[in-house]
């Protein structure tokens, strides 16, 4: 019960609560619940801990499986639970695999376990759920620090970074309560201290510069229902209230709509956009629209973002949602989307070497949806792009704390690349992100609004956009082997002199 009620506490550490210090009393119960017991039970308690923290964490699937997919009620509830229990599995896995290859609770193999073993292990487990099955990164520990002294790391060390020096904290944390004998103590805390400290003093640093004059963007929020999106009868009245909202703002150097605002397939709006940029370049602005795209030769279809204005051009996204947007495994899993009955779920992945995209004179980084998760992915645009942009549409998860954990995500890619994100979505949370990951300004959710604010373009490299996640993860793997090492060496029998 004390590993479930920890893990159903922990979302409380990421927005909308931001109680970042709950990320580390939540850890270091989890860690107190694996001292001393089996790794049979170590892993039954990491499972626990697993179905608390994403069972109150990312259960809002359920609403856009429920209410959007069409599914009834009580499959939609299984559906969720077995997505529940499966991301459960990763501190399940983790919790067995410590106590069975690293027992003993020795003072020196507690601090061993509790500063550099279970930190580095944790580590690992958020890095292997990032990519495992095209990856999961929701509730990364990291994400839970944008507003602490940790948050200075970021453009160092990135989420994962972050996320390692919470559980490193939570360890410390755990260690001076349990063994009060060790005259070691006051190192550990002041250790701990140290870390905080440093991250202070990291988050007064900038790594990057200004670049260029500032632009003036506008975000156009639309507000469009999820039921009512994709109605054939509805598609000219979005079009007209996006093109209304745009037309009012044309003093802004760029103007952004959000993902798939445009209702439509782009060859069947050719003649409206073709239009629409010629008023754009009229009055020296740029646009970007979502919009789907078919590639007239191979006949595939995209999540697209086109430039209209001064050039055309367009972004396709790469990281497509399993099952939403397209299906692995399609001959095993062949009836499920047509059964749950998701609008495109067939899109293809846009190439991973596309050109970026030049608007306002300056060359942007764009990503759609679901792709802001992947920090690995966004600094591949780094140093060429001056800024970040985000599409995104979380009507499906309306009424839940999805959209705020998808904008303080967007904040954490600012962090790290040291460029400021702006993020134009239909129902909210439309924002204007600082190159610090602060936010500058928010639209109010569920409301139709365009966020007009200025942002200042940068350039230069931050550590963390140059190295990318490799030095955090080598340096947990390499832990883990040292200590895996260390615990061969011990059992190993000794020799008394004269055996050779």
């Amino acid at each position: 019960m004390l590993s479930l009620g920890a893990g159903a506490a922990l979302p409380l550490a990421f927005a909308p609560h931001d109680f970042f210090f709950v990320a580390l009393l939540s850890l270091s119960t989890l860690f107190f619940c694996w001292l001393g017991v089996s790794s049979k039970r170590a892993m039954w308690r990491g499972w626990l801990f697993g179905l608390g923290m994403f069972g109150v964490g990312v259960t809002w699937v359920h609403i856009s499986i429920h209410e959007f997919g069409g599914v009834p009620l009580l499959l939609s509830f299984f559906l969720t639970g077995l997505f529940v229990a499966f991301l459960s599995l990763f501190p399940a896995a983790l919790g067995y695999l410590l106590i069975r290859f690293f027992p003993g609770l020795s003072l020196r193999s507690l601090a061993l376990k509790l500063l550099w073993l279970m930190p580095a292990g944790w580590t690992l487990t958020e890095w292997v759920r990032g990519w495992f099955l095209t990856g999961f990164p929701w509730l990364n520990l990291g994400y839970s620090q944008i507003v602490s002294p940790l948050g200075g790391y970021a453009p160092v060390l990135g989420v994962y970074g972050v996320s390692w020096l919470v559980a490193l904290t939570a360890g410390t944390m755990l260690l001076l309560v349990v063994s009060t004998k060790d005259r070691w103590r006051g190192y550990y805390a002041a250790g701990a201290a140290s870390v905080w400290i440093a991250g202070y003093l990291l988050s007064q640093v900038s790594w990057t510069h200004s670049q260029g004059e500032s632009v003036k963007v506008s975000l156009i929020q639309g507000n469009i229902p999820q039921e009512l999106k994709w109605l054939r009868e509805l598609r000219q009245p979005t079009i007209d209230l996006y093109t209304e909202r745009s037309r009012n703002h044309w003093e802004s150097d760029l103007i952004i709509w959000p993902e798939t605002a445009l209702p439509n397939f782009y060859h069947r709006e050719v003649e409206f956009l073709d239009a629409l940029g010629v008023e754009a370049r009229a009055n020296g602005t740029d646009l970007l629209v979502g919009v789907l795209y078919t590639d007239p030769e191979t006949q595939q279809y995209y999540n697209s973002m086109v430039s209209v204005g001064e050039r055309e051009a367009f972004y396709h996204k790469q990281h497509l949602v399993p099952f939403t947007e397209y299906l692995p495994l399609k001959p095993l899993f062949g009836g499920i989307v047509d059964f749950m009955n998701v609008p495109m779920s067939d899109f293809s992945a846009g190439a991973a070497d596309q050109q970026l995209i030049r608007v306002a004179d300056h060359k942007v980084g764009i990503s759609i949806c679901f792709e802001d998760a992947f920090g690995e992915e966004i600094i591949r645009v780094i140093p060429e792009a001056s800024f970040l942009v985000n599409v995104s549409n979380d009507a499906w998860f309306a009424g839940s704390s999805a959209p705020y954990q998808h904008l303080q995500m967007a904040q954490m890619r600012a962090l790290e690349t040291g460029r400021p994100l702006v993020r134009a979505t239909n129902t909210g949370v439309s924002a204007v992100i600082q190159h610090d990951g602060r936010l500058q300004s928010v639209a109010p959710q569920y409301e139709v609004d365009v966020l007009t604010d200025t942002i200042q373009p940068m350039g230069g490299v931050t550590p963390y956009a140059r190295l990318g996640n490799w030095p955090v993860v080598s340096g947990a793997l390499f832990i883990l082997l040292i200590g895996a090492r260390a615990i061969v060496r011990a059992r190993a029998p000794q020799l008394e002199p004269g055996q050779l």
